[in-house]
């Protein structure tokens, strides 16, 4: 494991804190492309997370349901805090929109009408403490 992750790492957790996916997705992709495995498959799932909650924003569910899964099997493989990333924090959210997600099903998202729902809260990466 990298002990030190780049700048431009950084730069994609801000990104997608800030609701940013589509330039998380670009700024991460970028490091991927590049990178080798532990951190090439951290980035990967990082980012296709990033593009589920993109998809979702524009109110497609089958593009956000299984980019939200994919991502969240590739960052099984790694353990609780990786790159000073909460990876556990990570996954139990994406589960949980995941979860609410098959919960409310295609229909309700085209409708317009999913964010009136409380439950429908969306993961954020947190920096784990040293």
């Amino acid at each position: 494991m990298s002990e030190t992750m780049p700048p431009e790492f950084w730069q994609g957790v801000e990104e997608f804190n800030a609701g940013k996916f589509y330039a998380c997705h670009d700024t991460l992709e970028a490091l991927w492309i590049e990178a080798s495995e532990p951190e090439k498959t951290f980035y990967q799932g990082i980012l296709q997370i990033a593009v589920g909650l993109y998809h979702l924003g524009n109110r497609n569910w089958r593009g956000a349901v299984i980019l939200l899964g994919e991502g969240s099997n590739r960052l099984r493989r790694y353990p609780s805090i990786f790159g000073n990333i909460d990876v556990d924090e990570l996954l139990n959210q994406s589960a949980g929109l995941l979860k609410v997600l098959q919960e409310i099903g295609p229909d309700k998202i085209n409708s317009g009408n999913f964010n009136e729902n409380p439950t429908l809260s969306l993961p954020t990466i947190a920096i784990a403490n040293d």
